[in-house]
């Protein structure tokens, strides 16, 4: 007999899996049909709300890596906007590279270091004229900072409210880093400008669903491997250092290398987040390592389902798309609007949004068995 936790199928139910493939087909197939109908059609859907959607889709990989350290290990991380950045980064070095001599100054080097009177392409600029490596360090550069800064920090038994502190200084550190214009990274302009990617136009509208797509393919990918994650045995080590490390350590699991690997996984898929999210929305600057933003991912998964997987990426796209709307119609009640939300979720809904599924649910029941038992207490009074 197979041990709970490893059945044939132990990710989702055949329901659940319908569920995940209509939704697939939806994003991967429908949205890209209905994009190119007229434009008059009442079924269009405008080229405006493809590269938007495409962010909220990456955010919402940010979301499930989040997920995965704070609602399945209960390490709550302040930190995750820095590698986000720096995926963001390592992409946007590569589509200022592909720019060429089409700059304003007709350089081979960017606009930038042309302005700031540099003479030649520092070396860590080196190869990324290549999308593969590009791509490659994207992955690579926040998983390693992740590595090295979560050895320490475990090594340590750093963890609570301390490792939440110690990330955000850590954002914040990398953050006045990067504003400084001898980094050789923009300064606090960043990376703009970019003209093309693997040879095709950034303003061509099949580009930008092309990239729509791969944010699909992306977030899906990322779902089923946080999924296969949580639902291993590692998964279930990984909720046990979560409610109780102490007895796990009693019973001679290494902890520290559990919550060091889903820690630098969990970083990569957000360095793959911000590569993608950077060609969709055509700049990346130091901002983006704001601590306020990485705040803002944990609310994300908060206002969802923390625990849940599916609940902080519908977090993340709930919460990203009241930012559109507020950022336009009242810019300056969002913050108070994203705090009440907060708050509210905390109070009434700890489970997040997708609790309110589960609450709904027992509510019927327990009216049903209500209406069932009435008429048996009356017929006994009788």
């Amino acid at each position: 007999m197979l041990a709970a936790g490893h059945s044939r199928n132990p990710m989702h139910t055949r329901g659940q899996w319908l569920v995940l493939i209509v939704v697939a087909v939806f994003g991967l197939l429908v949205v890209p049909v209905l994009n190119t109908m007229p434009a008059d059609s009442l079924l269009h859907f405008p080229d405006f709300l493809i590269p938007l959607i495409g962010k909220f889709l990456c955010y919402a990989i940010v979301a499930l890596a989040m997920d995965l350290i704070w609602g399945y290990t209960g390490i709550l991380s302040l930190g995750h906007g820095v590698f986000f950045a720096l995926g963001g980064y390592a992409m946007g070095m590569y589509l200022m590279r592909s720019i060429g001599t089409e700059g304003v100054y007709a350089s081979d080097l960017p606009d930038f270091m042309v302005f700031l009177d540099w003479k030649e392409l520092p070396w860590f600029w080196r190869g990324f004229d290549r999308f593969a490596f590009a791509a490659f360090m994207a992955v690579a550069v926040p998983g390693t900072l992740a590595f090295v800064f979560g050895w320490f920090a475990f090594r340590s038994r750093i963890k609570g409210v301390y490792f939440a502190i110690i990330t955000q200084a850590m954002t914040f550190a990398l953050m006045l880093l990067f504003f400084r214009n001898n980094t050789g990274f923009g300064g606090n302009n960043g990376l703009t400008d970019f003209k093309r990617i693997l040879g095709f136009s950034l303003q061509e509208p099949s580009t930008r669903v092309g990239l729509y797509v791969a944010s699909v393919l992306a977030l899906l990918g990322t779902y089923l491997l946080c999924r296969f994650i949580v639902c291993s045995k590692l998964g279930r080590v990984l909720a046990a250092i979560r409610d109780e490390e102490g007895r796990v350590l009693f019973t001679g699991y290494n902890t520290v290398r559990h919550k060091l690997f889903v820690w630098t996984v969990s970083a990569m898929l957000c360095g793959m987040a911000g590569a993608l999210y950077v060609p969709q929305v055509g700049i990346i600057n130091p901002s983006e390592m704001v601590p306020a933003n990485s705040i803002e991912m944990a609310i994300w998964v908060a206002v969802g389902g923390r625990g849940t997987l599916i609940g902080a990426a519908l977090g993340a796209l709930l919460v990203n798309g009241a930012k559109s709307w507020f950022t336009v119609a009242a810019p300056e009640t969002w913050l108070y609007v994203l705090g009440g939300l907060f708050i509210v979720v905390t109070l009434f809904l700890p489970g997040g949004v997708v609790s309110l599924w589960r609450r709904i649910r027992t509510f019927r029941e327990q009216s049903a068995r209500r209406a069932d038992e009435t008429p048996a207490a009356d017929g006994s009074n009788a």
